[in-house]
């Protein structure tokens, strides 16, 4: 009897020990992400929003080239090589062989990447004919919003691994878009299955890429996960498995990073960084970002279609008590729409600051003496340029008080707010917009061209002819010299017409279990989690 005890009791021993060390082995082959916000969709082709890209485009897809963090050089990832010619209006890609598209529960491929499927990529954005194109009311905001749609004539098969991009006229920004997350290259083979499917709507939601990792699922408010790609042409991926917890909570994602529910997590705010810095089991990173956090107006809508109104609300609120009670000394003051960082960068002398006598000052001149009432609507999520929108809205609704607006905050879940927000419902709102590319063009063409405000992406509703000439005028030579001109210029209209008012430049921050490497902070574009190990 003793010697049954002693043999049922050494049984569910070793079989804890094996639980335990099968756990132990699904941790060490697994990493998960907290996440701040739910992804608008699984294709990087119809969403700017910065925290849907972080999760989807690097995991799941390529582009043709890439732009090298450090150098600002074109790199080759999809396509091996190009060439531009014809004075700039015909760039051909030669395309990387043998390139396997994922192979998942609802696809499996019967041919590798070539040139169909790069043509397939792009014509669904300008071309009505592709079967796509209609697809989600034919809304590719970032495209729309630089105007690639309208620059690209055709797209050409030259050969199964040649592809050649026609244009209305050149560009000095092409290829630097080409680089940018939204450009990725999708399966046509996939979409024309969901055809023979009658569920074209699937293409954008249940996604097919050539990315390190394939998709699995995702359930809302709750998590996506991913499974490695093991035919990916880059590299060995060495997670079996990526999950993003969705955790739109800060305080709870620095919870589950203490608790290690958590291996990295997004954003942590200022406040929380020295409880994060106090551990000895996590690493704290820190990187300067091109991005820009500003307050926009709905220039459309009265009383802030009137530049004296702008001036009043620019000049009411304190934004060096801003940087102190928001950035807590993690920013930098804006001094122009371009961080200083830019290539482009002039800093505007006159750019509005605190003057509440002044701001009262141009409320009389416009005819609203005794205020007026108007929203102020803060995003729910911490972003870079703008760690605590909340916070700030609280901040400026006091300093409006004082010169007699009433300001009410307006809050939605993000995708919501991002909806409603290209809606112009909104009077004013905090956002603001972390660059995809080092290209000056990249701060101003996506947020206040006219073809953004006709997208739904230009959060001011402002549309001036003569900015946008400038614009054009600086993407039509390569000469820097030329083109920094013209950007002075668009900077200098931009705090003369206050359509926007800079607030301040963010630092990027990212959280991470000491035993996991491999993430790297860019000065631009989303995160790659395609080379992250555990040690």
């Amino acid at each position: 009897m003793r010697n049954l005890v002693l043999g049922a009791l050494c049984t569910y021993l070793l079989g804890c020990v094996d639980a335990s060390q099968q756990q132990a082995n699904e941790k060490s082959q697994g990493l998960v992400y907290c996440a701040e916000a739910n992804p608008v969709s699984f294709n990087p082709q119809v969403t700017t929003t910065g925290s849907t890209i972080d999760l989807i485009a690097s995991q799941l897809y390529d582009t043709l080239i890439s732009i090298d963090p450090e150098t600002a050089e074109f790199k080759p990832e999809l396509a091996t090589s190009w060439a531009v010619s014809d004075k700039g209006k015909s760039i051909t890609f030669t395309l990387r062989q043998d390139v396997a598209f994922h192979s998942t529960d609802y696809f499996r491929p019967s041919r590798t990447l070539n040139a169909d499927d790069v043509v397939f990529s792009f014509s669904r954005l300008f071309d009505v004919y592709n079967p796509y194109h209609f697809v989600g009311d034919a809304e590719y905001p970032y495209f729309q919003s630089v105007g690639i749609d309208q620059l690209i004539r055709k797209v050409v098969k030259v050969d199964d691994f040649t592809v050649r991009f026609e244009l209305f006229n050149a560009e000095s920004s092409f290829l630097s878009n080409i680089a940018t997350d939204f450009a990725v290259i999708l399966s046509q083979e996939y979409a024309q299955q969901l055809i023979a499917q009658k569920n074209k709507a699937a293409f954008d939601h249940l996604p097919i890429g050539t990315g390190p990792y394939k998709y699995k699922n995702f359930l809302r408010d709750n998590l996506i996960r991913y499974h490695r790609n093991e035919k990916y042409w880059k590299y060995p991926v060495p997670m079996q498995q990526l999950v993003f917890d969705i955790t739109t909570n800060g305080t709870s994602r620095i919870a589950k990073m203490l608790t290690k529910e958590c291996d990295i997590t997004a954003h942590p705010s200022a406040t929380q960084l020295s409880v994060l810095k106090d551990r000895e089991d996590i690493r704290v990173d820190k990187a300067a970002n091109l991005n820009i956090g500003y307050w926009a107006f709905n220039t459309e809508r009265p009383p802030f279609d009137s530049l004296l109104v702008r001036k009043a609300l620019a000049h009411s609120v304190d934004f060096d008590k801003i940087m102190q009670a928001v950035y807590y000394g993690n920013g930098i003051l804006a001094r122009s729409h371009l961080p200083p960082s830019s290539w482009a960068f002039q800093a505007q002398d006159n750019i509005p600051r605190y003057n509440p006598e002044l701001a009262k000052q141009f409320l009389k001149e416009a005819g609203y003496e005794n205020g007026f009432s108007m929203t102020l609507w803060a995003m729910p999520v911490s972003r870079i340029y703008n760690p605590n929108a909340r916070k700030m809205a609280e901040l400026i609704q006091s300093d409006l008080k004082a010169i007699g607006i009433s300001a009410q905050i307006i809050e939605y879940e993000w995708n919501t707010f991002v909806e409603r927000i290209g809606k112009h419902e909104h009077d004013s709102v905090l956002l603001g917009w972390a660059a995809d590319t080092p290209d000056p063009d990249n701060f101003f063409s996506p947020l206040l061209s006219c073809t953004a405000t006709f997208s739904g992406k230009n959060p001011a509703n402002w549309c001036h002819p003569e900015f946008d000439l400038l614009l054009t005028q600086a993407l039509d030579t390569t000469d820097i010299t030329l083109r920094k001109t013209y950007y002075y210029q668009a900077q200098q209209m931009l705090i003369d017409q206050l359509p926007l008012i800079p607030i301040a430049h963010g630092v990027r921050f990212q959280a991470t279990s000491n035993d996991v490497t491999g993430v790297t902070l860019r000065p631009f574009g989303g995160i790659s989690l395609g080379q992250v190990r555990r040690n």
